[in-house]
Formats: C-alpha cells, structure tokens, sequence
C-alpha cells in the first residue's frame, strides 16, 4: 500500500488473553505506519492505580470514579508505547501477576468500560489506528474496515504469559493455564461487552505459527481493504 494514500482505515484486533494480540497489532501499525493503541494497556493502568491505591477489584463504584478522574495517555517510546496514568509511566507495573490476576474484574465495570471506550474511539477518529482489546470490533469499533479475531490455544497462550513474567514469575506455567481459563470465562461471561468474535471478524489462530507471519497476514487484508476502497471511490 501507499503509505501516502489518503484512503486509511482502523483495523481492530480481538482475542482471549496470551493470543500475542499487542505484538502483532505493534507490527502490522508499524508496517502501515499507523498509530498503534493498546487497549488493554489501559485497563491495566486503571487495574494498577486501583491496587496502589487499596481499592478491591470488585469495588465498582470507586473503581468507576479512579477511572473517570484517571489521565489515561498512550505515548510512543523506544521500547514500545509508555503509558501514562496522571502524567506518571505505569508501563512497567502493568504485567505483574497481581495486575493479571484483577484486569479482568476491573475490566467488567461498566463504567469503566463506558469512559476507556470513550477514549479508544476519540484516538480512532482521525483513521489510520490498529486497536487491540476484546470488545473493539463489537463495541469500541464496529464500523472498522478490517476485524480480525486472533487466538491460540490455550497452552500456547499460557506459555507466552509465562515468558513475559520473567525469570522470578511467582507462579507455575499449570496454574498460569488455570489463571488464563478463568480470564477467559470471566471476558466472556461479563454482561457489557463481553469477548466476542464480530460476525464479519477474520478468524485467524495463531498456535504454531510466529508472530511476522501473523502480522503480515493482517497486514495483507489491511492493504486488500484499502484497495477496495479505493476501488470503490472511483
């Protein structure tokens, strides 16, 4: 594609947790020169400041109010996007396993869901965004020219969970699983929003095959679509 084209698009990235949806949604922006935004980054902020602060994952209300008063801004750095929560870099608090284990509930209120959605789709509406989360094609994005759905399985997923933790990770990979089946039923059980594969969402299974594989394959239906539309303008 063109990357001068005027014609650019939003492409949404969904999946279950450990599907490698941030890395691969990174590179496909990269390769499109697109602006990439990590969506469950942002939960994670909310997550992190709520535990620092003493706030139980299942406190609703005060949980609603941090997130509604929270500064949430996604900037570029040398290592990948930093993310900031009232001007402060949370980045490196964001996949500790306390984090991992309260994103989930923190991510099922409601209003905080309402006010990150918000946010998503105000950084969308200039185009030219690869968006990652579990609710982008369904809810934040429905009218995005491109869904995919990427997943692995669950073992697959778990032992890329499991490298990101590091050399101390505080848990076994076998609990890790555990941990990540019960994410799953937890995104996919929650009233608002829950994970769901977009009826006109790609399916793309990412088991055994590396991340530049799957990136250039969204990156090849990103420039299809373009191209369409483009034709189309004709």
């Amino acid at each position: 594609m063109d990357v001068q084209s005027s014609h650019r698009i939003n492409i949404a990235i969904d999946g279950p947790a450990g599907a490698g949806k941030s890395t691969v949604a990174r590179l496909v922006a990269n390769a499109l020169q697109y602006v990439y935004v990590d969506t469950g980054a942002m939960y994670r902020a909310v997550t992190a400041i709520a535990l620092e602060r003493g706030l139980s994952s299942d406190n609703a209300p005060e949980i609603g109010r941090l997130a509604n008063e929270l500064e949430i801004e996604l900037l570029p750095g040398e290592d990948g996007q930093r993310v900031l929560a009232d001007g402060e870099d949370v980045t490196g608090r964001l996949r500790s396993l306390e984090v991992n284990r309260n994103v989930s509930a923190v991510a099922a209120i409601e209003s905080v869901r309402r006010k990150m959605a918000d946010l998503q789709r105000r950084m969308a509406d200039a185009k030219g965004v690869v968006m990652d989360g579990r609710d982008i094609g369904t809810h934040v994005l429905p009218n995005a020219e491109l869904k995919v759905f990427l997943t692995a399985s669950p073992r697959e997923r778990a032992e890329r969970r499991y490298k990101e933790l590091g050399d101390n990770p505080g848990i076994t990979l076998d609990q890790l699983k555990l941990d990540i089946a019960e994410r799953d039923r937890k995104d996919q059980e929650r009233e608002f929003a829950p994970l769901l594969q977009a009826p006109d969402a790609r399916y793309l299974d990412s088991t055994g095959r590396s991340i530049d594989e799957i990136a250039d394959q969204i990156v090849e239906w990103g420039r299809s679509a373009v191209r369409t539309i483009s034709a189309r303008e004709k």
